[in-house]
């Protein structure tokens, strides 16, 4: 995690995803995830509840990676690393299929 206005970089380790998925409309999917971290990366200090806000298209392609920290927007981005392993999840054919699922038209 890197704090805006800081030279100061946490690179966090994620063991478990636990992921909310809601269709937003015909175009994108959120995804709610909570994040459990590896204990020896502990989230920074300045956060109470981190968790990721994952933005895809209906057809699971990753448009957006957000930090949240209590469900709102935070002082903190996420590093490359962070996002690789966040997207990795995302693009397992177990997310993938849960997208493709809540994607289907209504019927």
């Amino acid at each position: 995690m890197i704090q805006y206005g800081s030279d100061r970089v946490y690179e966090l380790k994620f063991n478990a995803f636990y992921p909310r998925l809601e269709r937003r409309n015909d175009q994108w999917v959120d995804i709610d995830l909570k994040l459990a971290l590896a204990p020896d990366t502990p989230a920074p200090a300045d956060t109470t509840d981190l968790t990721a806000l994952v933005i895809c298209t209906v057809g699971g392609i990753i448009a957006q990676i957000v930090p949240l920290d209590e469900g709102c927007d935070c002082e903190f981005q996420f590093t490359a690393d962070e996002k690789a392993q966040i997207a990795a999840y995302i693009e397992s054919a177990k997310i993938q299929a849960a997208i493709a699922k809540l994607s289907l038209p209504a019927g």
